[in-house]
């Protein structure tokens, strides 16, 4: 019973290390169960956030072992007795995936039309935007990461063959949008309902989520990672701006001559 008790004395003391050194994601974290239960209702939005970290856990316990899908990289382990660990992952990390991709999937939704929504290729296409979406957001977060030592974050991961996007591999890219594509569709299939409140909160968090990451990339005055960051998300904003207005358009015509 003393093991026991030891065992979950220090679990809970590592999770608080967790709270302590990445408040941060702690803040995402409570904005994106606000905003879920508000959009998908408490049940969904813990069953979102449970797989969508099953998704990740698995996928970066698998690239730290045999690169796959993120390319192979390596956690340091500088702040594995002060913070929570899974195996050799650290706990924040696959916790931060399921935020990540509700808030893609809210502004798939917004951009996309929600009465196509119910079909087999309204759905494909909205898995597949929404993956696209937050890997997107991954243009300026994994160069940040990787530059933890310059910032709160820590030194806490590396890939030893470095990559050619600010030193980030081209093979996380294709890992981020599998996971998301899997996190994303996974919920989809489950829930039957990818739309049954508001998105807007969730657009709020995506794009909560980029500012922080440019603004911290821009404190450390890395500014072509920046500026990259920016010119990639001022036009998916003006395309997706572009397809909602289309798509608006051509509701008001089609409800136009329906009501003639």
């Amino acid at each position: 019973m003393a093991i026991s008790l030891d065992a979950v004395w220090s679990v809970a003391t590592l999770l608080a290390g967790t709270v302590v050194l990445r408040p941060y994601v702690v803040g995402f974290l409570a904005f994106f169960l606000v905003a879920g239960t508000r959009d998908l209702g408490q049940v969904r939005t813990l069953g979102f956030l449970l797989w969508g970290f099953l998704v990740a856990l698995g996928a970066e316990l698998l690239s730290t072992r045999t690169g796959v899908p993120f390319g192979l990289y390596h956690y340091t382990g500088t702040t594995a007795g002060a913070e929570l660990f899974l195996g050799n992952v650290p706990f924040f990390s696959p916790l931060s995936f399921p935020f990540l991709a509700y808030a893609a999937l809210c502004l798939a939704r917004r951009a996309l039309d929600p009465s196509r929504a119910g079909s087999r290729a309204g759905r494909l296409r909205l898995v597949a935007l929404s993956g696209a979406l937050m890997t997107l957001l991954d243009v300026v977060i994994d160069p940040l990461a990787v530059r933890g030592a310059r910032w709160f974050l820590g030194h806490i991961f590396f890939y030893p063959e470095g990559g050619i996007y600010f030193g980030v591999p081209l093979s996380n890219f294709a890992g981020w949008l599998l996971v998301g594509w899997a996190t994303v569709g996974g919920y989809i299939w489950a829930a039957g309902d990818a739309r049954p409140g508001s998105p807007r909160l969730g657009m709020a968090l995506y794009y909560l989520v980029l500012a922080v990451n440019l603004t911290v990339t821009l404190w450390i005055g890395e500014l072509l990672i920046a500026g990259a960051g920016i010119v990639v998300h001022i036009a998916v904003f003006l395309l997706l701006y572009t397809v909602s207005r289309v798509r608006l358009g051509r509701w008001s015509v089609e409800r136009l001559s329906v009501t003639s």
